[in-house]
């Protein structure tokens, strides 16, 4: 079974997002923080990563440097209340696997993680 994991501050998100990956047949761990997330991340198997771009203490593209910089090649999907362009373009271009901007339609974030795991 393929694990997904949820790197989301907001708890009710964070619970939705279990809720519908986990209806898809998915194994879905999640995270409050971004740091406990690190702290665990060898204890569990990874096949993608969700994360929130704003969070407080580490946020979701330094969470995706710090994955790159150690050789982890995890696909990686980002979710944010706050659209930036530029960040938008440079963490596709850097190989992120999406970019939603909250709220997001549910279909689309199954399509983009099934499609992340596929490659």
């Amino acid at each position: 079974m393929k694990s997904i994991v949820v790197v989301e501050d907001d708890a009710s998100l964070r619970d939705a997002m279990e809720n519908l990956i986990s209806s898809h047949g998915l194994n879905v761990h999640t995270f409050a923080s971004a740091e406990s997330f690190l702290a665990q991340r060898g204890l569990i198997e990874i096949d993608c990563l969700i994360t929130d771009v704003q969070m407080d203490g580490i946020g979701g593209v330094e969470l995706f440097q710090i994955l790159r910089n150690i050789g982890v090649g995890t696909p990686v999907i980002f979710i944010t209340a706050f659209e930036d362009e530029r960040i938008h373009k440079r963490l596709m271009a850097a190989g992120a696997k999406g970019f939603f901007r909250k709220p997001f339609e549910s279909q689309a974030m199954i399509d983009c993680i099934e499609h992340a795991l596929a490659v």
